[in-house]
This record gives structure tokens, C-alpha cells and sequence, in this order.
């Protein structure tokens, strides 16, 4: 069975970071495994609070998997400080890691910051140069890219700029753009645009994560990158359109929709 990994942050409400990868681990058909960087107090509402792992930790978590097991892919998302990103690119360069996705998680939903500021460049810096992909919303490839956003032609030019930092492909979704759910991926070459159909309604929580943990469980299967993008994309649109209802917040995606296993 092909192994994926995802180096995140815990959500205590179980619809983004480590929950929602290990989620669409299992329900596309990879084993899941964690390291866990920072644990947070959230539910459907907002985020509370955040307790972030201690460095030494983190490096431990990640080395003992490696000298195990075959890892087949990796996904990065909350990684929250300096140390913690230095310690993630030091094993991962030490253990050849292949297959790796950043998601460049740095503010939640409900505008509570995951990444500290000082931080961004680290992670630019260290983790980019790893990545076979990055995955930036709107607001991320603006932040990372100091460009405003607001159609799909800045959004190719934010993904040439990005795929510059450190030679990753790159995907910018476009999800909160007005005129159309589209993605747009650059492979350092060409552009290619992921279209979906708007889906209008507020049941977005851990798409995020979601989407790229579903591109790092399809390239773990040995799918290639263009058409893993494409699978995830519909697999994240179908649990967004079957979402679930379970507390007085955002609504919570439903990670398995597909199997039949909740009415």
C-alpha cells in the first residue's frame, strides 16, 4: 500500500490540518501518517489558541517514519515558526524525501494567524526550493508575492513569481475570485487552468489542506502532477457540495462523500 505523510497542525474540530489530511488519506486509498507541529483549540466558529510543538520534537516525529517506513509523498501545511520550518527541511533533504506538497498555511479562516510573520520568508526559503508543488490560496500567493490579486491574468503572473522563489510548480487556487472557481498551474513552461463549477455557499473549511493532501495521496499512487491536480480538485468539489452541518459555524466538508459511509 503506498505510504503519504502530512507535517501540519492538529484542528481540534477535525475538518483541517492533520485531521482532514488524514481524512483524504484514507478515503483516496493511502496510508496516512502524521508529525504534528502545533496543536490548536478551534471549532466550526474560529480558532482559539495554538500551541506549537517543540522543534526537537518535530525532527523526531519525522526521523523515526523515515527510518522505518517508505514514505511515498509529503504534505506541508501549518508549520508556524522559523525553527520548526529549519528542522522540517533539514530531515527532509537528510531522508530524500520525494513527492512533497507545501500548502503555505498562514492564516486561518476566521483571520487567526498560524504562520508568524517573521516566518514567511523562512518558509519560502527553506521549503519551496523541496517542493514538486505549492499550493497557495488568493490571499497567500498575495501575501508571498506583495501583488493584489483579482483576476485569473494576476493570478499567472503570481504563479510565475512564485515559481522563481525556489523552481517549484505551482497551483494558485482561485476559489474566492468572483469570476470563477478556476486554478491556475504553472510548470515553469505553460499555464494550464483547472475550471470548476462555483459551488455558492460558505462550507469551506479545510479545503485547503484538503486539496493539497489529496494531490500528495494521488501522486503518492503514482499518478502524474497535471492529472493529480485534477482529481483533487474534483474530489475537494464533491465534499464541499456534501457537506456536513455540525455545530453553529462554517459547515464542515464531508471527506467521504464518495463511499457511501455517511447518509
Amino acid at each position: 500500500m503506498k505510504v503519504a505523510l502530512t507535517i501540519a497542525g492538529s484542528d481540534s474540530c477535525g475538518g483541517a490540518g492533520i485531521q482532514a489530511d488524514l481524512k483524504t488519506f484514507g478515503a483516496l486509498g493511502v496510508y496516512g501518517m502524521s508529525v504534528i507541529t502545533a496543536v490548536t483549540a478551534q471549532n466550526s466558529k474560529a480558532v482559539l489558541g495554538v500551541r506549537e510543538m517543540d522543534a526537537a520534537f518535530v525532527r523526531e516525529q519525522i526521523d523515526c517514519l523515515f527510518e522505518d517506513i517508505r514514505i511515498d509523498a509529503v504534505k506541508i501545511g501549518m508549520v508556524s515558526n522559523i525553527e520548526i520550518i529549519d528542522v522540517i527541511g533539514e530531515c527532509l533533504k537528510k531522508n530524500r524525501a520525494a513527492n512533497i506538497v507545501v500548502d503555505p498555511v498562514m492564516v486561518s479562516k476566521s483571520g487567526y494567524p498560524l504562520l508568524r510573520p517573521e516566518a514567511v520568508n523562512e518558509l519560502i526559503k527553506v521549503l519551496f526550493p523541496l517542493a514538486e508543488v505549492v499550493t497557495p490560496n488568493l490571499a497567500e500567493a498575495e501575501l508571498i508575492t506583495g501583488d493584489k490579486i483579482e483576476n485569473t491574468g494576476q493570478m499567472e503572473r503570481a504563479a510565475v513569481k512564485i515559481y522563481r522563489l525556489g523552481g517549484a510548480k505551482v497551483i494558485v487556487k482561485g476559489g474566492h475570485l468572483t469570476e470563477g472557481a478556476a486554478d491556475v498551474y504553472y510548470d515553469g513552461r505553460e499555464f494550464r487552468h483547472f475550471k470548476g463549477t462555483r459551488i455558492e455557499n460558505k462550507n469551506t473549511h479545510g479545503t485547503g489542506c484538503t486539496f493539497s493532501s489529496a494531490i500528495a495521496a494521488f501522486l503518492a499512487r503514482g499518478c502524474p502532477l497535471d492529472q493529480a491536480v485534477g482529481r483533487a480538485k474534483e474530489y475537494v468539489s464533491g465534499a464541499i457540495r456534501n457537506s456536513l452541518k455540525l455545530g453553529g459555524g462554517t459547515d464542515l466538508i464531508n471527506h467521504f462523500y464518495h463511499l457511501g459511509q455517511v447518509p
